[in-house]
């Protein structure tokens, strides 16, 4: 029998006894989401070499999460290690933390959605069905997976309703098969305002260079304002973040110092701490500002990024102990996974959504008065914040 487990981008939440201070979770959150982004993105690029990326590495902490606390043995443990939690309380603790900070975020839409799809005549496991309703918020349903079409265009209306429809076609009838038992949807949605917009007569036609040799003309976003603004000598690049309203999430921006420096800036990004490092030149001073306005959209193989950074045995058919997901004896493991995401950057502010579908089968500083000049007219990467946790991160390159 084959499992489909298909995650649409989501925080985790999680219900248990309070065991470590506030500070401390919210620093295990921070430490956990930095190291497990800069691995997914370093994959990521890999599987997008010469185009523009978006992901939300944070909106696969809640499915990984999920599949944590339904496993058992060396597959729950390498999941825990690679979304740095300790254990399955802390895991829950620290979820639950972070639905709190997600659900009290001001100026912005941002949420979250989870519901647990389980093939008719199958049984969640009292324990996991009692976690993906108090500690994940899921709906649970029943489906026939034997209308493949039917089950797809109702899961895919969901992820439609809980993405205000940028997120389109997650599931396949194709990938929904007789041995399909179970599918997890998780969603995230973002959409924010600049706390000072751009003003649309600004927007004009101008130079972005691809490369060094090679210009296209773009419409590109032009402000004059104060902004948090720094220098960073280890990363060679300026760094820009533009708030939303609300003063709780901004967008910040990596711009190399050299044209052709954005493969160098990737490389120098492996180490969580140099983007860190980078945010702590930052101040408030006036900057000059010519942004471009964008639109991407990227399908990535979450299966061979996982691996690749640690999360192996859950896919293995041998390894995988998914024993505490449904009450059926099956040897259940994830064959898959698949995220789909988008963010549009305009002139008002920012829109973001993800999808990731899972799929398993069975075996038996001091202000500075000078007016700064941040021209993002070559590759940059991108950083969408809630605060100091990456919620999206990505690579514009035109």
């Amino acid at each position: 029998m084959k499992l489909l487990l298909s995650f649409f981008q989501c925080l985790v939440l999680v219900l248990t006894a309070a065991v470590m201070a506030d500070s401390d979770v919210g620093q295990l959150l921070k430490s956990g989401n930095d190291q497990f982004t800069t691995k997914l993105f370093q994959e990521v690029v890999k599987q997008h070499k010469e185009g523009s990326v978006v992901l939300s590495a944070f909106s696969v902490l809640s499915p990984l999460a999920q599949l944590a606390l339904a496993s058992v043995g060396p597959s729950h443990d390498e999941i825990l290690t690679t979304i740095g939690m300790p254990n399955d309380n802390v895991t829950k603790e620290a979820m639950m933390s972070l639905n709190t900070r997600i659900g009290a975020v001001k100026g912005v839409v941002l949420k979250q959605a989870n519901k647990v799809y389980v093939r008719t005549g199958y049984t969640l496991n009292d324990v996991f069905a009692a976690v993906s309703r108090s500690v994940f918020n899921s709906d649970l349903q029943n489906i026939d997976f034997s209308n493949r079409e039917g089950s797809a265009n109702e899961i895919n209306q969901w992820v439609e309703d809980n993405t205000n429809k940028r997120i389109k076609n997650l599931i396949s009838k194709e990938a929904i098969t007789s041995d399909t038992i179970s599918i997890l949807v998780n969603a995230i949605y973002f959409k924010g305002q600049w706390k000072t917009p751009f003003e649309k007569f600004s927007t004009r036609e101008q130079d972005f260079y691809k490369t060094k040799d090679d210009t296209v003309r773009i419409p590109m976003m032009n402000k004059f304002n104060y902004f948090n603004y720094g220098e960073s000598s280890e990363l060679d690049a300026k760094l820009l973040e533009m708030p939303y309203e609300g003063d709780e999430t901004s967008f910040v921006v990596i711009l190399p110092n050299k044209y052709d420096g954005i493969d160098s800036l990737i490389e120098k990004l492996r180490d969580p701490a140099a983007f860190t490092k980078g945010l702590e030149t930052m101040y408030y001073t006036d900057v000059r500002v010519a942004l471009p306005k964008f639109k991407i959209e990227t399908t990535t193989s979450l299966g061979d990024a996982l691996v690749n950074i640690g999360v192996s045995k859950t896919f293995s058919s041998t390894e995988a102990r998914l024993d505490r997901l449904v009450k059926e004896k099956s040897n259940l493991y994830v064959t898959s996974a698949i995220q789909k995401a988008f963010i549009e950057v305009n002139e008002e502010g920012a829109e973001a959504a993800a999808a990731n579908a899972f799929l398993a089968g069975a075996t038996s500083v001091g202000e500075q008065h000078r007016t700064h000049v941040f021209t993002a007219d070559h590759p940059f990467v991108f950083f969408l914040m809630q605060k100091d946790i990456i919620l999206f991160n990505g690579i514009f390159r035109s």
